[in-house]
């Protein structure tokens, strides 16, 4: 009976030391030791990427992140053509369509999951593809596919060459800048060179030229 309650008092006290030796290493131990690498080494990365404007976090280079100058009288956001729009949340640029992550809510991130034959899903992408070709004064068939369709995360802080290359005449003139051919007041890097700028090597993809562009930051000669 007594070398049974030593056993078992010393198989106890081996286990609550190994519990408190290995709270200690991987609990405490380890989350510093790599913490305090990723902080010294990607700082920026681990700190989430964070785009900064006159020292105040403004957004991150992850997350698209729409910029909007008020509503319509129907209560529509009126998006603000200083700045390159991102392609749709799971919106789809239609409050109508989805209830949930119309405005890039990093709260509830998320697809539409709706199939190619929904009609609230080819409702939507006809009134974006439409509102997209009055605004930039384009036909509906130069409409680049991700200018109406959201990610699979709602969230994609990329767009296309095309569309960004679509959006340049208007961001100039929105921001009185030079475009690339007119000029309304100079600019340190003309607008239209800006989406040549901001392409993104992507190992899936052979070409440059058809690699995405980051779209979330601030307009061009903005403050």
């Amino acid at each position: 009976m007594n070398n049974a309650v030593r056993n078992s008092a010393r198989l106890f006290g081996a286990g609550l030391r190994a519990l408190l030796v290995l709270t200690v290493v991987c609990g405490v131990i380890y989350p510093l030791v790599v913490t305090g690498i990723a902080q010294a080494a990607f700082n920026g990365k681990a700190n989430g990427s964070e785009v900064t404007q006159n020292g105040k976090a403004v957004g991150s280079e992850l997350l698209g992140q729409r910029y909007d100058k008020g509503k319509d009288s129907k209560g529509n956001p009126i998006p603000d053509l200083r700045y390159f729009q991102p392609r749709p949340s799971a919106g789809l640029g239609s409050n109508k369509t989805n209830d949930v992550n119309t405005q890039y809510d990093l709260q509830v991130s998320g697809a539409t999951n709706q199939g190619a034959t929904n009609t609230d899903l080819i409702a939507a992408v006809k009134e974006r593809k439409q509102w997209v070709a009055d605004t930039y004064g384009v036909p509906q068939s130069q409409v680049p596919a991700d200018a109406v369709t959201s990610s699979g995360s709602g969230l994609d802080p990329d767009i296309s060459p095309a569309y960004a290359k679509l959006q340049v005449n208007r961001v100039a003139k929105e921001n009185h800048l030079e475009a690339g051919g007119a000029h309304h007041r100079p600019a340190p890097v003309p607008v239209r060179a800006l989406p040549a700028a901001c392409y993104q090597t992507s190992p899936l993809r052979q070409s440059q030229a058809k690699s995405p562009v980051r779209s979330s930051g601030t307009a061009p000669g903005s403050t």
